[in-house]
Protein backbone atom coordinates (compact mmCIF):
# COMPACT_ATOMS: atom_id res chain seq x y z
CA UNK A 1 0.00 0.00 0.00
CA UNK A 2 1.59 3.45 -0.93
CA UNK A 3 0.50 6.91 -0.06
CA UNK A 4 1.68 10.46 -1.36
CA UNK A 5 2.32 13.64 0.08
CA UNK A 6 3.04 15.99 -3.02
CA UNK A 7 6.31 13.89 -4.66
CA UNK A 8 7.08 11.72 -1.40
CA UNK A 9 6.37 8.35 -1.44
CA UNK A 10 4.99 6.40 1.96
CA UNK A 11 5.13 2.82 1.53
CA UNK A 12 2.84 0.81 4.25
CA UNK A 13 2.91 -2.37 3.18
CA UNK A 14 4.22 -3.69 6.55
CA UNK A 15 2.84 -1.07 8.54
CA UNK A 16 0.51 -2.26 11.66
CA UNK A 17 -1.06 0.36 12.58
CA UNK A 18 1.28 1.01 15.80
CA UNK A 19 3.36 4.13 16.41
CA UNK A 20 5.20 2.12 19.14
CA UNK A 21 8.11 5.04 19.42
CA UNK A 22 6.77 8.71 19.97
CA UNK A 23 6.93 11.86 21.88
CA UNK A 24 3.60 12.15 22.58
CA UNK A 25 0.75 14.30 21.48
CA UNK A 26 3.00 17.35 20.15
CA UNK A 27 3.59 14.94 17.63
CA UNK A 28 -0.07 15.89 16.45
CA UNK A 29 1.06 19.88 16.73
CA UNK A 30 4.18 19.49 15.08
CA UNK A 31 2.14 17.62 12.10
CA UNK A 32 -0.03 20.82 11.90
CA UNK A 33 2.33 23.07 12.00
CA UNK A 34 4.53 21.44 8.90
CA UNK A 35 1.22 21.08 6.97
CA UNK A 36 0.04 24.99 7.40
CA UNK A 37 3.42 25.90 5.16
CA UNK A 38 4.61 28.11 7.73
CA UNK A 39 8.50 28.57 7.70
CA UNK A 40 9.70 26.89 10.41
CA UNK A 41 12.66 28.90 11.26
CA UNK A 42 10.26 31.43 12.07
CA UNK A 43 7.82 29.42 14.01
CA UNK A 44 11.08 28.01 16.42
CA UNK A 45 11.51 32.27 17.21
CA UNK A 46 7.97 32.34 19.14
CA UNK A 47 8.21 28.48 20.34
CA UNK A 48 10.79 27.06 22.20
CA UNK A 49 9.92 23.43 23.22
CA UNK A 50 12.55 21.17 23.06
CA UNK A 51 10.46 18.42 21.14
CA UNK A 52 9.47 21.39 18.50
CA UNK A 53 13.12 22.52 18.64
CA UNK A 54 14.86 19.32 18.43
CA UNK A 55 12.18 17.93 15.14
CA UNK A 56 12.22 20.91 13.37
CA UNK A 57 15.04 23.08 13.63
CA UNK A 58 17.84 23.19 10.89
CA UNK A 59 20.81 22.99 13.26
CA UNK A 60 20.79 19.53 12.88
CA UNK A 61 21.89 19.94 9.76
CA UNK A 62 25.14 21.22 10.91
CA UNK A 63 26.30 17.46 11.66
CA UNK A 64 26.79 16.61 7.85
CA UNK A 65 25.94 19.69 6.08
CA UNK A 66 30.05 19.81 5.40
CA UNK A 67 30.11 16.02 4.44
CA UNK A 68 31.08 15.41 0.70
CA UNK A 69 27.96 13.01 -0.20
CA UNK A 70 28.40 11.72 -3.94
CA UNK A 71 25.47 13.28 -5.64
CA UNK A 72 24.63 10.49 -7.66
CA UNK A 73 24.42 8.25 -4.43
CA UNK A 74 21.87 6.24 -2.93
CA UNK A 75 21.47 6.50 1.23
CA UNK A 76 19.38 4.24 3.37
CA UNK A 77 18.28 6.63 6.63
CA UNK A 78 17.20 4.22 9.30
CA UNK A 79 15.05 5.70 11.30
CA UNK A 80 14.25 8.87 9.45
CA UNK A 81 12.30 10.44 12.55
CA UNK A 82 10.45 13.15 11.80
CA UNK A 83 12.70 14.16 8.55
CA UNK A 84 15.34 17.00 10.67
CA UNK A 85 17.86 14.96 8.40
CA UNK A 86 15.84 13.86 5.68
CA UNK A 87 15.71 17.06 3.82
CA UNK A 88 19.67 17.48 3.72
CA UNK A 89 19.93 14.05 2.43
CA UNK A 90 17.64 14.20 -0.49
CA UNK A 91 19.55 17.91 -1.52
CA UNK A 92 22.83 15.46 -1.14
CA UNK A 93 21.64 12.35 -2.62
CA UNK A 94 20.36 11.04 -6.11
CA UNK A 95 17.85 9.03 -4.08
CA UNK A 96 16.73 8.33 -0.59
CA UNK A 97 14.75 5.78 1.56
CA UNK A 98 14.02 6.58 5.04
CA UNK A 99 12.53 3.87 7.14
CA UNK A 100 10.59 4.85 10.12
CA UNK A 101 8.55 2.77 12.82
CA UNK A 102 5.93 5.60 13.04
CA UNK A 103 3.54 6.63 10.25
CA UNK A 104 2.84 9.96 12.54
CA UNK A 105 6.75 11.05 12.22
CA UNK A 106 6.36 10.11 8.42
CA UNK A 107 3.55 12.22 7.48
CA UNK A 108 5.18 15.10 9.49
CA UNK A 109 8.84 14.50 7.09
CA UNK A 110 6.70 13.77 4.16
CA UNK A 111 4.94 17.21 4.82
CA UNK A 112 8.11 19.31 5.42
CA UNK A 113 10.10 17.57 2.58
CA UNK A 114 6.96 17.39 0.41
CA UNK A 115 9.15 18.73 -2.81
CA UNK A 116 11.52 15.66 -2.64
CA UNK A 117 10.34 14.02 -5.45
CA UNK A 118 13.49 11.17 -4.47
CA UNK A 119 12.57 10.82 -0.88
CA UNK A 120 10.33 7.60 0.50
CA UNK A 121 9.71 6.58 3.52
CA UNK A 122 9.10 3.18 4.37
CA UNK A 123 6.80 2.55 7.60
CA UNK A 124 7.64 -0.10 10.06
CA UNK A 125 9.62 -2.23 12.34
CA UNK A 126 13.18 -2.16 10.54
CA UNK A 127 13.56 -5.86 11.37
CA UNK A 128 10.48 -6.70 9.49
CA UNK A 129 11.30 -4.95 6.38
CA UNK A 130 13.25 -7.08 3.09
CA UNK A 131 15.73 -5.14 0.82
CA UNK A 132 16.16 -6.07 -2.60
CA UNK A 133 19.02 -3.15 -2.97
CA UNK A 134 22.19 -1.93 -1.29
CA UNK A 135 22.94 1.53 -0.46
CA UNK A 136 26.10 3.93 -1.15
CA UNK A 137 25.27 5.39 2.53
CA UNK A 138 23.84 3.99 5.13
CA UNK A 139 22.99 6.32 8.57
CA UNK A 140 22.44 5.47 12.29
CA UNK A 141 21.49 8.54 13.43
CA UNK A 142 19.99 8.55 17.02
CA UNK A 143 19.32 4.93 16.37
CA UNK A 144 22.51 2.75 17.33
CA UNK A 145 21.46 3.06 20.92
CA UNK A 146 17.82 1.81 20.60
CA UNK A 147 18.53 -1.59 19.16
CA UNK A 148 16.92 -4.10 21.09
CA UNK A 149 13.51 -2.12 19.95
CA UNK A 150 14.43 -2.40 16.65
CA UNK A 151 16.00 -5.67 15.95
CA UNK A 152 16.11 -7.12 19.82
CA UNK A 153 17.88 -10.62 20.12
CA UNK A 154 20.67 -11.25 22.51
CA UNK A 155 23.41 -9.31 20.72
CA UNK A 156 21.05 -6.47 19.71
CA UNK A 157 23.82 -3.61 18.78
CA UNK A 158 26.26 -5.60 16.66
CA UNK A 159 23.26 -7.33 14.77
CA UNK A 160 21.87 -3.61 13.91
CA UNK A 161 25.62 -2.83 12.86
CA UNK A 162 25.87 -6.34 10.58
CA UNK A 163 22.71 -5.56 9.42
CA UNK A 164 23.73 -2.04 8.14
CA UNK A 165 26.73 -3.87 6.69
CA UNK A 166 24.93 -6.24 4.68
CA UNK A 167 23.07 -3.31 3.09
CA UNK A 168 26.09 -0.95 2.07
CA UNK A 169 27.51 -1.81 -1.37
CA UNK A 170 31.79 -2.58 -1.36
CA UNK A 171 33.30 0.75 -0.24
CA UNK A 172 29.92 2.06 1.11
CA UNK A 173 30.04 4.10 4.50
CA UNK A 174 27.81 3.87 7.38
CA UNK A 175 27.42 7.29 9.11
CA UNK A 176 26.56 7.03 12.70
CA UNK A 177 26.16 9.29 15.54
CA UNK A 178 25.49 8.38 19.12
CA UNK A 179 26.14 9.79 22.70
CA UNK A 180 29.22 8.90 24.26
CA UNK A 181 28.74 7.13 27.88
CA UNK A 182 31.44 8.74 29.09
CA UNK A 183 30.74 12.59 28.31
CA UNK A 184 31.55 15.10 29.90
CA UNK A 185 27.94 16.55 30.59
CA UNK A 186 27.19 13.02 32.42
CA UNK A 187 29.90 13.62 34.98
CA UNK A 188 29.49 17.30 35.59
CA UNK A 189 25.90 16.64 36.47
CA UNK A 190 23.56 15.70 33.31
CA UNK A 191 21.30 13.58 33.42
CA UNK A 192 21.75 10.81 30.86
CA UNK A 193 19.66 11.33 27.43
CA UNK A 194 17.22 8.87 27.02
CA UNK A 195 16.63 7.22 30.89
CA UNK A 196 16.32 10.63 32.11
CA UNK A 197 18.75 10.31 35.52
CA UNK A 198 22.18 10.98 36.59
CA UNK A 199 25.12 9.22 35.99
CA UNK A 200 23.67 6.14 34.51
CA UNK A 201 25.82 5.40 31.43
CA UNK A 202 28.61 6.12 33.23
CA UNK A 203 27.56 3.46 36.09
CA UNK A 204 26.98 1.23 33.29
CA UNK A 205 23.17 1.38 32.77
CA UNK A 206 22.37 -0.64 35.91
CA UNK A 207 18.85 -2.27 35.39
CA UNK A 208 18.41 -0.77 32.02
CA UNK A 209 17.55 -3.11 29.12
CA UNK A 210 15.90 -1.00 26.30
CA UNK A 211 18.70 1.61 25.51
CA UNK A 212 22.98 1.78 25.44
CA UNK A 213 25.15 4.32 24.76
CA UNK A 214 29.39 3.42 24.79
CA UNK A 215 32.45 4.79 24.84
CA UNK A 216 34.69 5.30 22.18
CA UNK A 217 36.80 2.45 22.23
CA UNK A 218 33.43 0.09 22.81
CA UNK A 219 32.13 1.70 19.77
CA UNK A 220 34.85 0.92 17.68
CA UNK A 221 34.73 -2.92 18.65
CA UNK A 222 31.36 -2.88 17.63
CA UNK A 223 32.06 -1.67 14.56
CA UNK A 224 35.23 -4.14 14.18
CA UNK A 225 33.12 -7.01 15.16
CA UNK A 226 30.71 -5.91 12.58
CA UNK A 227 32.98 -6.07 9.67
CA UNK A 228 33.95 -1.97 9.52
CA UNK A 229 37.73 -2.14 10.01
CA UNK A 230 38.03 1.48 8.78
CA UNK A 231 36.35 3.69 11.45
CA UNK A 232 36.88 7.95 11.23
CA UNK A 233 35.66 9.55 14.22
CA UNK A 234 34.39 12.76 14.82
CA UNK A 235 33.45 15.22 17.67
CA UNK A 236 29.91 17.21 17.44
CA UNK A 237 30.37 19.31 20.18
CA UNK A 238 28.13 20.14 22.71
CA UNK A 239 26.47 16.66 21.15
CA UNK A 240 25.51 15.81 17.73
CA UNK A 241 21.86 16.57 18.18
CA UNK A 242 22.46 20.31 18.09
CA UNK A 243 25.80 20.25 17.15
CA UNK A 244 28.05 24.24 16.88
CA UNK A 245 31.30 22.89 15.82
CA UNK A 246 32.00 19.12 14.95
CA UNK A 247 36.14 18.77 15.59
CA UNK A 248 37.48 15.86 13.42
CA UNK A 249 40.73 13.82 15.33
CA UNK A 250 43.38 15.83 13.34
CA UNK A 251 41.69 18.92 14.55
CA UNK A 252 40.48 18.64 17.61
CA UNK A 253 39.84 22.18 20.09
CA UNK A 254 42.35 23.61 21.56
CA UNK A 255 42.24 25.09 25.71
CA UNK A 256 40.45 28.00 26.00
CA UNK A 257 38.02 27.52 22.59
CA UNK A 258 35.19 25.93 24.51
CA UNK A 259 33.47 28.77 26.69
CA UNK A 260 30.00 27.18 27.94
CA UNK A 261 29.03 24.29 29.43
CA UNK A 262 26.56 21.22 27.31
CA UNK A 263 23.17 22.61 27.88
CA UNK A 264 20.02 20.44 28.97
CA UNK A 265 17.22 21.48 26.71
CA UNK A 266 14.38 19.77 27.79
CA UNK A 267 15.27 19.23 31.79
CA UNK A 268 16.80 20.97 34.63
CA UNK A 269 20.02 19.84 35.40
CA UNK A 270 22.81 19.41 38.16
CA UNK A 271 26.17 21.03 38.03
CA UNK A 272 28.54 19.26 39.92
CA UNK A 273 31.57 21.54 39.19
CA UNK A 274 32.72 23.97 36.27
CA UNK A 275 32.55 22.11 33.85
CA UNK A 276 34.28 24.24 31.00
CA UNK A 277 37.41 24.95 33.74
CA UNK A 278 37.25 21.07 33.62
CA UNK A 279 36.63 20.82 29.72
CA UNK A 280 40.05 23.29 29.08
CA UNK A 281 42.11 21.23 31.80
CA UNK A 282 41.09 17.88 29.09
CA UNK A 283 42.25 19.62 26.35
CA UNK A 284 45.24 20.24 27.72
CA UNK A 285 45.74 16.81 28.49
CA UNK A 286 44.43 15.79 24.94
CA UNK A 287 41.77 13.80 26.29
CA UNK A 288 38.97 15.30 24.51
CA UNK A 289 38.02 12.51 22.46
CA UNK A 290 37.21 10.40 25.62
CA UNK A 291 35.42 12.54 26.65
CA UNK A 292 33.58 14.13 23.71
CA UNK A 293 29.82 13.92 24.52
CA UNK A 294 29.13 12.60 21.14
CA UNK A 295 30.43 10.93 18.49
CA UNK A 296 29.91 10.90 14.40
CA UNK A 297 31.61 8.00 12.89
CA UNK A 298 31.85 7.29 9.35
CA UNK A 299 32.85 3.19 8.82
CA UNK A 300 33.54 2.01 5.18
CA UNK A 301 32.49 -1.22 3.87
CA UNK A 302 35.90 -2.40 2.60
Amino acid sequence: MEEYVNKVKLNLDIYTGDDAYSDGDIEDEILSIVQSEEDLEEHLTHDNRWAVLYHLSTIRHNLLEWYDFDPEASLLEIGSGCGAMSGLFARKCRQVTGVELSKRRSLINANRNRDCDNLEIRVGNFRDMEFTEQYDYVTLIGVLEYSPGYVGGDAPFGTMLKKAHSLLKPGGVLITAIENKFGLKYWAGASEDHTGRAFDGIEGYPGVDFVRTFSRSELEKLMVDAGFEHNEFYYPYPDYKMPREVYSQDYLPAPGSITTPAPAYDRERYQVFDEVRVMNELLREGMFPFFSNSFLVFSKKD
